[in-house]
């Protein structure tokens, strides 16, 4: 997969070590996902569980997320187990990921490693975009909006937190987690 300098994800990983290190981040950004939350489900969207949202090249759509969404990601999808490592004194062992991220080749997985038999097994720890994608036709005409809204409120954050802004592919920021520790691949 190929990526321009803004979607690199080595320019990006400062911002996502500092975000997965801070609780308060993850607490501010899960406030915004509620709201975001409760403002999709009162326009009651149908959702088929389909699984077709994760399966990004297959459907030509990618998955981007902020260094604080990744920062709630990190702190929501819950303590690592006791076997995991770390890369950090201090720092909790890494959690393993439940499917490889890469190839064998070195590439990128297709489609996103959470999704299992069709379901998503991070869906309370999920980003803005996962929680608003609907194949329903009906909720084309509001998603576009509602992001963009959320994802105001997610921007601003960075900024009144200080936290450095970084809008990364959702599996080249698992990736950074990976590489700091925060995770374990499984091989």
């Amino acid at each position: 997969m190929k990526t321009s300098a803004s979607e690199d994800p080595a320019a990006h990983q400062p911002g996502a070590r500092h975000a997965a290190g801070r609780s308060a981040v993850a607490a501010a950004v899960g406030e915004i996902l509620a709201r975001a939350d409760a403002d999709i489900a009162a326009r009651k969207p149908v959702c088929n569980s389909s699984g077709r949202c994760c399966h990004f090249e297959e459907y030509g759509h990618r998955l981007y997320v902020t260094a604080a969404e990744l920062a709630f990601f990190a702190e929501a999808i819950g303590a690592p187990p006791a076997q995991g490592h770390s890369k950090e004194p201090g720092r909790p062992p890494a959690k393993s990921l439940p499917l490889p991220l890469f190839q064998p080749n070195g590439s990128v997985a297709a489609g996103c490693p959470f999704q299992v038999e069709g379901l998503c097994t991070a869906r309370t720890a999920r980003p803005l975009g996962c929680r608003i994608y609907f194949c329903d036709a009906n909720a084309q005409s509001w998603q576009g909006e509602v992001y963009e809204r959320y994802h105001g409120e997610l921007r601003a954050l960075h900024e009144r937190l200080g936290l450095p802004y970084a809008y990364t592919e959702w599996r080249n920021a698992l990736a950074q987690l990976l590489e700091q520790g925060v995770f374990r691949g499984r091989g």
